[in-house]
């Protein structure tokens, strides 16, 4: 009888501990059901990818991604933009050819990783109060359903506005903040502040 107990329990110990470590193996996709936003306030997974030819837009990328320690990616251009290619006053220069045509995609040299990630903050210096057109070959590029998008840019004196706009049209999938505008000299206080605001 005390064998038939022992052999009984063991078996429940058996099934115990396998189904335990059955729901242990369920994956992230496995616990969530399908198409849920990413809870960012638990787990975020966050990058900064950015766009800049003038490394202002650099330089507010990169004081974002030292104070949260998160991994950071340039959108670096196939072709290299130039001084007359940036020269607003010649309408045939490059950025006014593209920011006249709607179809305009500039290239991206190398691609970008994105593997794991779910909250994305996105620069870019603003032209002519909008998008740089290879913010759209980026967003058209890859597929961030369900991904939070913190945009912020650089700018003289241009609004964001525009430009969340033009996001929140090319990915209405994803979350798109309402992001933030940032001078050339923005200070890390002002950075680290705007961070903080955000709550991630």
């Amino acid at each position: 009888m005390k064998i038939k107990k022992l052999c009984l329990g063991l078996l429940f110990l058996f099934l115990l501990c396998g189904c335990t470590e059955n729901n242990n193996n369920l994956s992230s996709s496995d616990k969530t059901p399908s198409g849920q936003q990413p809870n960012v306030n638990e787990e975020s997974v966050i990058k900064v990818v950015y766009f800049s030819c003038t490394n202002n837009t650099k330089t507010v990328a990169t004081k974002i991604a030292n104070y949260l320690n998160c991994p950071i990616d340039e959108i670096v251009p196939l072709i290299p933009y130039t001084a007359d290619d940036l020269n607003y006053n010649q309408n045939s220069s490059r950025a006014n050819l593209e920011q006249n045509d709607n179809n305009a995609r500039p290239e991206i040299k190398d691609s970008i990783d994105l593997e794991n990630v779910n909250t994305i903050f996105l620069g870019y210096p603003i032209w002519w109060g909008k998008l740089p057109k290879i913010i759209y070959t980026f967003l058209e590029t890859y597929d961030l359903t369900n991904y939070k998008i913190i945009p912020f840019c650089t700018s003289g004196g241009s609004s964001i506005a525009t430009s969340v706009n033009e996001i929140k049209k090319l990915e209405p999938n994803a979350t798109i903040l309402e992001g933030k505008r940032f001078n050339a000299n923005a200070s890390d206080l002002e950075v680290q502040s705007f961070v903080d605001s955000l709550k991630l």
